[in-house]
């Protein structure tokens, strides 16, 4: 009896948060003149697949700007965290684990307290309104979550492999690239999934410091729906498309993630 409640609760809770897809799905596949409150529930008839095409056709460049923004600040960040966790975590230095301390309070920090000092500093190195300055601060940002979730993974690696490459002659790249980097695909899958997920919806950023040409598609999305006569099928086609990406991230990666989360947090 308790497992059937269980599950019915679950099951409960499944549809509970599926409702708003389900609404999203149905309200993309209608035409304009059919999408009232009476018939909100309804599903469409005929099927306008239309909507997709049109919203595709409005959304390109900002879906190419938002390809280009996520995957190349996921890149870049795991490359400077995996860098970071590996001198933090085989490298010791004195004041290292302060400067670990430091970088993780960068966690905390909310995103609005620095928004005009960001957009002073952006607009100063001439970035500001540049897709290559919102692919810096994404970067930046997202260094101390990128620094732990390496630095736990290396701690994990036995200091026997580095030091039997450091014998046989490997410097510090050497080790780096022929003992840590072959062991760090589970810290770099649950990293890829984090930041490319968190880049790709952030919004905040983004509308303060892009210029309508570099725009990314959150963005893109917000200002259609927000205006006086809305044909809500075309956001909600537009927001479908949008989380496709993020959606096949989850699907191929997604079986990793708790396996590389997993990875560095126990010994053994």
């Amino acid at each position: 009896m308790g497992r059937a409640l269980l599950y019915a609760f679950l099951l409960l809770m499944t549809a509970f948060f599926l409702l708003p897809v389900y609404l999203v799905i149905l309200t993309a596949l209608k035409e304009p003149a059919k999408i009232t409150l009476d018939t909100v529930w309804y599903w469409p008839d005929p099927i306008y697949w239309e909507s997709f095409r049109i919203a595709w056709e409005a959304f390109r460049p900002k879906f190419q700007n938002s390809l280009v923004l996520a995957i190349s600040a996921t890149l870049l960040s795991a490359m400077v965290g995996a860098l970071n966790g590996y001198v933090l975590a085989k490298w010791p230095f004195p004041g290292a684990n302060l400067l670990f301390a430091l970088m993780l309070f960068g966690m905390f920090i909310p995103y609005q307290s620095v928004l005009i000092p960001l957009f002073q500093f952006v607009k100063a190195i001439g970035l500001y309104g540049t897709l290559l300055g919102l692919i810096l601060v994404h970067v930046v940002y997202g260094i101390p979550i990128v620094t732990l979730i390496f630095k736990n993974y290396y701690s994990e690696i036995p200091d026997e492999l580095v030091e039997a490459a450091r014998i046989d002659g490997a410097g510090f790249f050497g080790v780096f690239r022929h003992v840590i980097l072959p062991l760090s695909a589970p810290a770099f899958v649950v990293v890829a999934i984090w930041q490319f997920t968190q880049i790709w919806n952030e919004f905040l950023f983004a509308v303060t410091l892009t210029r309508p040409e570099s725009q990314p598609i959150t963005v893109a999305l917000a200002q259609l729906a927000g205006g006086e006569a809305v044909k809500w099928n075309l956001p909600m086609a537009g927001a479908i498309l949008a989380a496709l990406p993020t959606l096949l991230v989850y699907i191929f990666l997604g079986r990793y993630f708790l396996r590389g989360l997993l990875a560095g947090s126990v010994k053994g």
